[in-house]
C-alpha cells in the first residue's frame, strides 16, 4: 500500500472468526496458517491476532492471498518494532491503521463490534527480557500498558470480550498460573515486578468493563479457566505451538481449539 487508511469505528457482521496467539514474524507459520484456517473453517475471514505479531505486512498480504481471510486486526504485543508503529498510531490518536490489504494496527485502546458483540482490544504488555534486549532495536518503551490507557479502556463502558497480549493478575488459567509460579526462564526480579505491575493494570480494565471472555497471549502457554463469577479466560499458545489458534462462536462466545493432529492434517491432507 503507497498510503495508510484509517478507521475510527470497525463493525463487522462475521458471526465467527479466528483468533492467533503471538506469531513472532514467524514466516512459516503464517504460511501454514493460511492452508490451516480455510480447510478448517471455510466460512471465517477475518483473524483477530493477540500480539507479538511483527509480520511483514506485504509478506502476509501474499501469504493469504487465494484465501477467504480479508481482515487481520493486530492487538499489539511488547515484541513489535515500536519505532515504526508508533508514529502511525500518533498520526490519528484512537483510530485503527491499515499497514496492508489485510492487515489493521489496533490502537490502545480500541473499541470494535463483531458479529453484535462489544469487543475491547488493549494491546501491550512488559518485557520480562527487557535487559537481555538493546533498546530501540529489540525493545522499546512504548511497549507497556499506561494509566492513560487504563483509564480511556475504562470509560469505554461494559464489553463482552476484552483481547489482550498481557494476562490478568490472579489468573484463573492453571498453566499460566505455573509458568508465573515457576519462572522457567530465569527472569530478574527486576522485570519481574514491571510484569506484575503490567498484570495489575490489566485486571483493573477486566474488573470494570468485565467482559464474559478474555483472550491473550503473550506467555507461550496454552490454557483456560473461569473465575468464580463465571468470567472466562483463554491463554493462546505461541506460533506453532498447540492451543495457538481457536476458532470463536460470537453468539455464544465458544472457542473450538483444533489439535495439533487436526492442524497437521488441514495443512497437509495428503502426507
Amino acid at each position: 500500500m503507497e498510503a495508510f487508511e484509517y478507521a475510527d469505528q470497525i463493525s463487522l457482521d462475521d458471526q465467527r472468526v479466528a483468533v492467533c496467539g503471538d506469531w513472532h514474524g514467524n514466516i512459516g507459520w503464517v504460511r501454514t496458517l493460511a492452508r490451516i484456517i480455510p480447510a478448517l473453517a471455510p466460512d471465517v475471514t477475518t483473524i483477530l491476532q493477540l500480539g507479538d505479531w511483527w509480520m511483514d505486512p506485504v509478506l502476509t498480504d501474499e501469504i493469504f492471498e487465494g484465501t477467504e481471510i480479508r481482515r487481520i486486526y493486530v492487538t499489539l504485543g511488547n515484541h513489535e518494532p515500536r519505532s515504526e508503529i508508533t508514529p502511525l498510531l500518533d498520526e490519528r490518536a484512537g483510530a485503527a491503521v491499515r499497514v496492508s490489504a489485510v492487515t489493521w494496527l489496533l490502537p490502545r485502546p480500541a473499541r470494535l463490534s463483531i458479529g453484535g458483540r462489544r469487543v475491547l482490544s488493549l494491546g501491550g504488555a512488559a518485557s520480562v527480557d527487557r535487559l537481555w534486549r538493546v533498546g530501540g532495536a529489540g525493545w522499546w518503551a512504548d511497549e507497556v500498558i499506561t494509566d492513560e490507557q487504563v483509564a480511556a479502556a475504562i470509560a469505554g463502558g461494559p464489553a463482552d470480550l476484552m483481547l489482550t497480549h498481557e494476562s490478568p493478575a490472579r489468573t484463573p488459567v492453571r498453566a499460566v498460573r505455573e509458568v508465573l509460579r515457576t519462572n522457567p526462564m530465569e527472569f530478574p526480579d527486576e522485570t519481574l515486578a514491571e510484569s506484575k505491575e503490567s498484570r495489575e493494570r490489566v485486571t483493573r480494565v477486566w474488573d470494570s468493563v468485565r467482559p464474559e471472555l478474555l483472550m491473550h497471549g503473550h506467555m507461550h502457554v496454552a490454557g483456560g479457566g473461569a473465575t468464580d463469577d463465571g468470567r472466562r479466560v483463554s491463554s493462546l499458545g505461541r506460533d506453532a505451538m498447540q492451543g495457538s489458534l481457536a476458532f470463536l462462536t460470537l453468539g455464544t462466545l465458544r472457542l473450538d481449539v483444533p489439535t495439533m493432529q487436526h492442524m497437521r492434517n488441514a495443512a497437509y491432507p495428503d502426507a
